[in-house]
Formats: structure tokens, sequence, C-alpha cells
């Protein structure tokens, strides 16, 4: 047998003859923190495929499988954040510990210790990570002062694996879960690549037990997956990628060169890009999950039907609106009090979820608005408990919830309160409704995707489902087929650079 130093030399001999050079390779599959690991990229294609046939190939050895998915999971995400690796094996280490501690005793005050000391170490990671910039910069301003510090590196994905952790521990202090008793199962679960860098949230409770069972993967899973996956591509790369480098970030770049009417029309497809972009990886992740044998709960549900706000929350991110409802507003006291406490709960639980979404005071003046915006509508409804919905009004209820969330979602975009400012200024003082025209067609293609985004969305199921149903039952060839082609029609109408998942940076 040769010597190892004779292999690598016709190793490097062998990648002279073809051409590769191994620098380039070596820097591809390294830690570049302008090349983050995503599912919109062909490396990301590449090595899944490949990590798909192994993992079916290991369908028989479930210890050697499960160490398998971590050791990918974990280079996924050391793709996309470097060494902060080690920060989500930290924390799912001092989970399981803490999980088994919880298990072990009964008396109250070291349950809640347990879940305190939990809350901390997540909670603090994320003000350090995540918001000590802000509150620095803050501090700097108020005094008038300039503070120089080094720029942190956030983690991706610190705040979705970070709340799954918290609710791993307050599940089992309030009964509703027992320990995970094996380390691989809770590794395995915490550092599951699909949903780790921007979501769902999905919570050990629904997860833990898939993992235990160890699960097989049906024809009908298969077919899910593999429509959820071309449906995240159209929502992503067709979409909103396009509109947004065509028209949306343009317009918010310089509100004050557009008139208000195309300013108008810029944060009508912001909602609309953000909305196929973040559900659209949401689907990718949950389509791959399932060729991986795992079953996710929806993260969307056509929230641009909701007929008022509340309606809407019910609909949008529902993995996180239902774990701020459950671990945030109802701790808080939920609708168990008075009126007026009730209505303080729901605003600050809004507030809790617009910081959540980043380090910048423009996502809690989002988060604020939203509360302000949710308590207004549960005020009326209690005003006027009469009040029914009649038949003819729910387009105009919808429309209406649709037009006031795209007014809110322009503090999200924005990026200072002067922009949004200039916005509205142009909108008031300079509509234009005269240059609607000229926009439809010097922006054809744009209004053409705007139209597809948003009325596919509200769609009756009856007519979306036949397609869905037809791509699930279709043959793994053909369906291989259909992927393809979904896959070269997105390459055509992608911009040149890859373009990150909004979501990603929370």
């Amino acid at each position: 047998m040769p010597a190892p130093d004779q292999l690598y030399a016709r190793f490097l001999e062998l990648c002279e003859r073809l051409n590769i050079d191994l620098s380039k390779v070596v820097g591809l599959l390294t830690y570049d923190p302008a090349s983050p690991l995503l599912f919109n990229t062909g490396l990301f294609l590449l090595l899944f495929a490949g990590f798909l046939a192994v993992y079916r190939l290991l369908r028989h050895f479930r210890t050697v499988r499960m160490l398998f998915t971590i050791l990918f999971s974990l280079y996924f995400y050391y793709k996309s954040s470097g060494l902060c690796v080690l920060i989500l094996l930290g924390v799912a280490c001092s989970d399981w510990l803490l999980g088994l501690w919880m298990g072990a005793v009964s008396r109250g005050w070291i349950r809640r210790l347990i879940v305190a000391l939990n809350v901390c170490v997540n909670v603090g990671m994320l003000l350090y990570f995540k918001y000590f910039n802000l509150i620095v910069d803050t501090i700097g301003q108020f005094f008038d002062t300039r503070i120089d510090f080094e720029t942190l590196l956030l983690p991706a994905g610190i705040s979705f694996f970070t709340f799954r952790s918290i609710s791993y521990i307050v599940d089992l202090y309030r009964g509703v879960l027992s320990p995970c008793r094996s380390l691989l199962d809770y590794v395995f679960y915490l550092t599951f690549f699909p949903p780790l860098l921007a979501g769902p949230v999905v919570r050990a409770r629904d997860m833990l037990p898939q993992v235990a069972s160890a699960p097989v993967i049906s024809r009908r899973m298969v077919g899910e997956g593999i429509w959820l996956i071309m449906l995240g591509i159209v929502k992503k790369m067709v979409i909103a990628d396009f509109i947004s480098g065509n028209f949306v970030d343009r317009v918010f770049d310089n509100p004050a060169l557009y008139s208000g009417f195309e300013n108008m029309m810029a944060s009508i497809g912001f909602t609309i890009q953000l909305y196929c972009d973040f559900s659209g990886y949401s689907d990718m992740a949950i389509g791959i999950a399932l060729l991986l044998g795992f079953r996710f709960k929806e993260n969307f549900n056509a929230p641009f039907k909701a007929q008022n706000p509340t309606e809407f929350w019910h609909r949008w991110h529902i993995s996180l609106s239902t774990w701020l409802r459950d671990y945030v507003y109802i701790p808080l006291g939920g609708n168990r009090c008075s009126r007026a406490r009730a209505y303080f709960n729901q605003f600050t639980t809004m507030v809790v979820g617009g910081l959540w979404h980043g380090a910048s005071w423009m996502y809690a003046i989002w988060g604020t608005a939203h509360g302000i915006l949710l308590v207004g509508h549960k005020m009326l409804r209690s005003l006027l408990p009469g009040l029914k919905t009649v038949a003819w009004l729910r387009p105009i209820n919808m429309l209406v919830t649709f037009l006031l969330v795209s007014a809110i979602f322009m503090l999200f975009r924005s990026p200072s309160l002067d922009d949004v400012q200039m916005m509205w200024h142009q909108i008031i003082y300079d509509f234009h409704l005269s240059v609607a025209p000229q926009f439809v067609e010097g922006y054809l293609t744009i209004v053409i995707a705007l139209g597809v985004g948003y009325f596919v969305h509200i769609a009756p199921r009856c007519i979306t489902d036949p397609f869905r149903r037809v791509v699930i039952a279709a043959p793994l060839p053909i369906q291989a087929i259909l992927l393809a082609i979904v896959l070269l029609v997105a390459i055509q109408v992608r911009q040149a650079d890859i373009v990150p998942f909004i979501y990603l940076q929370y």
C-alpha cells in the first residue's frame, strides 16, 4: 500500500491533470462571511445532493445517520458563522445538562432557578451579540461623544436557536415535555440545519419525539418536500429577488427621486417581496426536512387574506407569533386579567417581537406600531361587539388590512425615520396618480411579478391544490425534471449576485 505522502502526491498530480485549483476549492469549502451556504446557492445544491444520497444509505443505522446529519449541520452553520459554531454546540450541551437537572429535582425554587439560568444565558447572548453595538452607539449619541469599539460578528440564526433553547427548558418546567436523556438526540434537534438559520422556530416538543422514533421517509413526504422546495425557489428567486433588485431597493434608497405613487407601490412591493422571500425560505426549510423524514408546522397561512390585524398575526410567521404568545404574552398575564392590562400585555409582546428582529430602533418602532394597531383593533371590537362582517365587506377589510400592514412595513425596510418621513411626504404632497400609466409601461414585468405574487397568494386553494396534488403524486423522475425546470427558470431570471434571504440577519 502506498505511503500517505505518495497518495498525497498522486492526488496533487491528478488535480493538476484535471486543471483543478485546490486553493479555490479550499476557499469555496471554508468559511467566508461574504458567501454563506444558502439554500439558493449551487454549492448547497451540490453538497445536499451528496448528503441526501449518504443519508438514505444510512437509513438502517440510526446512530451513524444522526452523527452524519449533525456533522453536516455543524458544517452548514460553520459556512455561515465560522467558529460561532462552537456557541451553538455550547448551547446544546448546556440545555441538555439543565434539562437533566430539571428532571432530577422537584423543588420549585430550583426549577425556577434552572429556567432563569437558561433565559439569562440565551437573552444575555442576544444582548451581547445582537444589541451591544446598538446600545454603545445610542449611549454615544446621547452624550454626544464618540465611543470606539470593535463591531461584533453576529452569529447567524442566533435569534432562532436561542428561542428553541428557551422553549425546551420552559416546557420542561411546565411539565409538558420530559427531559431528553440522549445528548445525541438533543444536539440533533438544536443543530438540525433546515430551520437553523432563518426558522421556522421549531419546538422541542414537536421535533424530539420525531427524532426518538427514527422517522421513515414516505413517498408522500418526498413529493410534498419537492413541491415545497419548488414553491420556495419560485417565491424567492423568481419573484422576491426580481422585484427587489429592479424596483423596491431603488425607491427605498432614494425616495425623494420618486413620486408618491411610486413610493406607495414600493411599500406594497416590499411587503410582497418580504412575504415571498421569508415564506419561500420557510417552504424550502420545511421541504428539505420532509426529504429527511421530519415534518414541521406551516409558518405562513395566506396572511394577505387576513380581515384584520389580529388575524394577520395568526397567519404571518406563525412559529414566531405563537412562540411570543406562549412564552411572553401568557407569562405576562395574557388576557386573564383586566382589559387594560391585557392591552398592555399585547402591546409589550409586539414591542418585544419588534426588538427580536434586529439591533435597530426602527424594528422597535415597527413593533410598537403593530402593538398600537392590534390594541386599536381589539378596542374597536370591544366597543362595537354587535358589529358583524358582512360578505361584501370582506374584500374591503382584506384590502385595508393589507394596506395598513404595508404602511407599517415601511418602518421595517427604511434605514431611518428620515427616510420614512420623506416617503410619506412624497405620498401626501407629491402623489401624482397621473404617472400610473407610465409606471405600468416602464415597470411592466415588475407589475406582473407583483400581481402574480399577490393574486396567486390570495387565490382559493381549490385553484392551487390541483397543481400541488399532481406534483406530489407524480413519479420521482417526473418530480426531478420539474424541479430541474424550476431551477433553470430561476437561474435565468435571477440577478448576477446571489441575494441572501432577508431573515438571515435575524
